[in-house]
């Protein structure tokens, strides 16, 4: 798979699995060429699409972790855990001007 991201669709048509595809951003178009692989797939053939670069990867890391928190009620701990934390951080700064 090179940097256009055929992977997540050649693997999704190959599986009944979630499959969560992240466009990387290249120098290429800045990953747009990435993101328009992977979320433009045929009718059956689902990808879970994040936004390009690290914020995708981030979020792509909590899908993952969201989809295994249906069977794991460790995970889903963990997960609920980390969302709590990120809402008492922005509780208790509410002006992102301020700072962290």
């Amino acid at each position: 798979a090179g940097g256009a991201a055929h992977l997540p669709g050649m693997v999704a048509a190959k599986t009944a699995l979630p499959v969560i595809g992240v466009p990387i951003q290249s120098k290429t178009l800045n990953g747009v060429d990435s993101l328009l692989s992977i979320v433009q797939m045929p009718a059956g053939i689902p990808v879970l699409t994040m936004s390009i670069g690290v914020a995708g990867a981030k979020n792509s890391a909590l899908a993952a972790a969201s989809i295994l928190a249906l069977d794991h009620a460790e995970i889903a701990t963990a997960l609920n855990n980390y969302r709590q934390q990120q809402t008492d951080k922005v509780l208790s700064h509410p002006n992102p001007a301020e700072g962290a």
